[in-house]
C-alpha cells in the first residue's frame, strides 16, 4: 500500500511542497485539505482585484484543483477543514463542510501549511462581521461583497499602516472611496525606520488619504470605529495590522512552537514530531543577518520553504537558507522597499550600526521623467558589512532594493557595493546609481568614525 502524504492548507507553502514531493516520488498518495474555496493562489493580488486593476479573484489562481489532480495527481479537497491531529493513530480529523460530515484521514507524512490569520486588536467589536481581514481569497470575496453594497463613495477606515493597509488604501481610492488610515505607531510602515516611514505618511496624505498616526483604536461597531481621538464614521473597516500564525491546530496536537507562536522547524522544515513538516505563514524562519528566529509572512518565503519541505519529503535533501524580509509595495505613485535590518532593528540585534540616507533621482536628472527617491543603508561599524536598506520614491525606485538584498545576502561591505558594475543609461539611472551613492556615504561615515 502506498504511503500517504496529507497536506493541511492549499496555498503557497502546501501546494509547492506537494508538487515538489510528487516530482520525486511518483508512488506517493497525496491528499490536500483546504477549508476555503480556492487553492494555489496569489493573495498578494487581492488589493488589485479590489481596486479594479485585476478583473476577478479567479485571475489570481495559479492552478485549479482540477489542474492539480491532473498534472500532479494531488487529491485536493475544498471546504475540508482539519479539526485535530492524532499522532497515536496517525490520523487527521477532517470536517467536510459541504456534506456536513466529519471523518478521519490516515497519514504517513503530514505537511502543515495552515497559513496565518489577520491580527485583530483586542478591543470590543474586533470580531464583528463588518471588520474585514484580507488574508485569503475567501476573505477577499467577503470584502468585495460588502464593498459593492457600500458603493463607490463609501467611507473606508483601514486600521494599521502596513503593506496590506497601504495597498488596500490605494485600492479604495481607485474605487472613489474616502479613506482614513489609523495606526498606533508614530508613522505608517513599521517595517521601515521612522524617518523613512514619515515619507510614506506624507505621501499618503498627498494622495488624499487621511492618515492618523499615534492613534489607538478602542472599539468597533457597525458604521463606526472608536479611537482615543474620537469616533470615525465607517461604511467599511479593513484590518492592516499584520497577521498571526495559524498554529492552533499544531499546538493542540503537541507540536512545538517557536517565536510568536509559529510552528517551530529546523533547516529542513521538519517539526519536532517525526514525519511532520511545516512551511509558509504558519511557521518560523530565521533571519540571515541577525541569526534569530523570525516570523515573516510573505508569499516568497512560503514558496521557498514549501520547496525545501517538498524536496525532503520526496527523498531529496534541501535546507532553508534564511530570510531578509525583503519586500516592496506601492501607494499610487509612491514606491516603498526594504530588506535586511533597519537602523533600530540592527541596534536591537546587538550590532554597532551606522546608517546614512541620500536623495537622488530614478533617472539622469536632465532626462524627462526623472523622479526623486531616498535611499537609506545600514552597515556594521568595524566590518563595514551591509546589514539592510530601505528605499522610498516614485516610479523606478522600489526594485533597486534587489541590489541591496543581493549585497546583504552575500555579506558584502559598503565599499564593495560602491564598486559593483551596475548598469547605466540616462532613461534608467544617474551615472552613479542611488544605491552606490548611498554605499559611498555609508563607507565615508564608517571611515570617519
Amino acid at each position: 500500500m502506498a504511503e500517504r502524504l496529507v497536506v493541511i492548507g492549499g496555498d503557497a507553502g502546501g501546494m509547492t511542497a506537494a508538487s515538489q514531493a510528487r516530482r520525486r516520488r511518483g508512488d506517493l498518495d497525496i491528499v490536500a485539505v483546504e477549508r476555503g474555496r480556492w487553492v494555489s493562489y496569489s493573495a498578494c493580488g487581492i488589493p488589485y482585484v479590489v481596486g479594479g486593476q485585476v478583473d476577478t479573484l479567479d485571475d489570481l489562481v495559479a492552478r485549479t484543483p482540477g489542474e492539480l489532480r491532473e498534472r500532479f495527481r494531488i487529491d485536493v479537497r475544498l471546504r475540508h477543514e482539519a479539526m485535530a491531529i492524532d499522532f497515536d493513530t496517525r490520523e487527521v480529523e477532517v470536517r467536510d463542510h459541504e456534506r456536513a460530515r466529519t471523518f478521519r484521514l490516515g497519514f504517513d507524512h503530514l505537511m502543515l501549511a495552515t497559513g496565518a490569520r489577520p491580527r485583530r486588536p483586542p478591543v470590543p467589536g474586533a470580531d464583528g462581521d463588518h471588520v474585514h481581514g484580507v488574508q485569503t481569497l475567501d476573505d477577499a470575496a467577503h470584502l468585495l461583497a460588502h464593498a459593492e453594497a457600500a458603493g463607490s463613495g463609501c467611507r473606508v477606515v483601514v486600521v494599521g499602516g502596513g503593506y496590506v493597509g497601504l495597498e488596500i488604501a490605494e485600492a479604495f481610492l481607485n474605487r472613489g472611496a474616502t479613506v482614513t488610515v489609523v495606526d498606533r505607531a508614530p508613522e505608517v510602515m513599521q517595517g521601515l525606520d521612522p524617518d523613512m516611514g514619515a515619507l510614506v505618511s506624507a505621501a499618503m496624505r498627498d494622495h488624499g488619504v487621511d492618515v492618523r498616526c499615534g492613534v489607538e483604536v478602542t472599539g468597533f461597531e457597525p458604521g463606526a470605529v472608536h479611537t482615543v481621538d474620537g469616533t470615525l464614521p465607517a461604511d467599511l473597516v479593513i484590518l492592516g495590522t499584520g497577521v498571526d500564525p495559524e498554529s492552533t491546530l499544531a499546538a493542540e496536537a503537541g507540536i512545538g512552537l517557536g517565536v510568536r507562536d509559529t510552528v517551530a522547524v529546523d533547516r529542513r522544515q521538519r517539526t519536532d514530531v517525526d514525519g511532520v513538516w511545516a512551511a509558509g505563514d504558519c511557521c518560523q524562519s530565521w533571519h540571515r543577518v541577525s541569526q534569530q528566529p523570525v516570523h515573516v509572512a510573505l508569499g516568497t518565503v512560503a514558496n521557498r520553504q514549501g520547496r525545501v519541505a517538498g524536496i525532503n519529503l520526496g527523498g531529496g535533501y534541501a535546507t532553508f537558507p534564511g530570510v531578509l524580509a525583503t519586500a516592496v509595495t506601492r501607494l499610487c505613485a509612491t514606491e516603498v522597499a526594504r530588506t535586511g535590518l533597519g537602523e533600530g532593528e540592527a541596534r536591537a540585534a546587538g550590532f554597532d550600526a551606522v546608517a546614512e540616507t541620500i536623495e537622488s533621482t530614478t533617472r539622469a536628472g536632465y532626462y524627462p521623467g526623472a523622479r526623486r527617491l531616498r535611499v537609506k543603508l545600514v552597515a556594521e561599524r568595524g566590518t563595514g558589512r551591509l546589514l539592510g536598506g530601505q528605499i522610498v520614491g516614485e516610479e523606478g525606485a522600489a526594485k533597486r532594493i534587489d541590489v541591496v538584498a543581493a549585497a546583504v545576502w552575500n555579506a558584502m561591505t559598503a565599499a564593495e557595493v560602491i564598486d559593483l558594475d551596475l548598469s547605466y543609461a540616462p532613461p534608467f539611472s544617474p551615472l552613479w546609481d542611488p544605491v552606490a551613492v548611498a554605499a559611498r556615504r555609508v563607507a565615508a561615515a564608517l571611515d570617519a568614525g
